[in-house]
């Protein structure tokens, strides 16, 4: 499997200021033609780095809100709940979980009353502390400079490196971290599709 290299960093750079950008003007930047660069994002979208292509909103500016930071520390079984409560919720636009668990939100409280707004979105057990901060402003640069990216290996999940291998099996690309693992990876497909087929008669 080919490493990525600095170009497929610098298209990742411009898809990440405007996903929008034609394929030419990233081509300039980069040194290659357009559709080199159209097949080189069509191997990105296979190896899943590139997910899809959205519209990043900012919805400060289509409503009011007190931009708030909060860090709620929750009991270790509602965790994943509480997770999903404050991701479902209007207000939040980042939501992130802390190494300790904790989980911490960039999020517009229309009135401003974070208690208010916790007790209306999370349930009541799953709170045991919370901090606020008040923010002015706030800005969201994501960058891939310094990134080691870590493909896993479709059969054992470890790390792929260069010595990896890279096999398009069922109408996918996949990543394995060494030939066995592709054997076996394509054996057990193989398997799984005659016996679909059997089925299916």
């Amino acid at each position: 499997m080919r490493d990525l290299d600095e170009t497929d960093l610098a298209i990742l750079q411009a898809l990440m200021g405007n996903a929008r950008k034609p394929w030419a003007e990233i081509a300039e930047t980069v040194d290659l033609s357009p559709p080199a660069v159209s097949d080189r994002v069509d191997r990105l979208q296979e190896m899943g780095i590139v997910r899809r292509f959205t519209v990043d909103i900012d919805r400060s500016k289509l409503r009011e809100g007190v931009p708030v930071l909060v860090r709620v520390e929750t009991p270790t079984a509602a965790v994943d709940d509480a997770r999903a409560s404050l991701r479902e919720a209007e207000a939040v636009e980042h939501l992130f979980t802390t190494a300790e668990r904790d989980l911490i939100c960039y999020a517009r409280i229309p009135d401003g009353d974070v208690p208010r707004w916790l007790d209306a979105t999370l349930a009541a057990d799953a709170v045991d502390d919370y901090t606020v901060t008040l923010l002015t402003e706030g800005e969201w640069t994501p960058t891939v400079g310094g990134t080691g990216f870590a493909l896993s290996c479709a059969e054992c999940g470890n790390t792929v490196t260069s010595e990896g291998t890279t096999a398009r099996i069922g109408g996918e690309r996949h990543q394995f971290c060494c030939p066995s693992c592709e054997r076996r990876f394509a054996e057990r497909y193989e398997r799984f599709d005659e016996g679909a087929g059997d089925g299916a008669e």
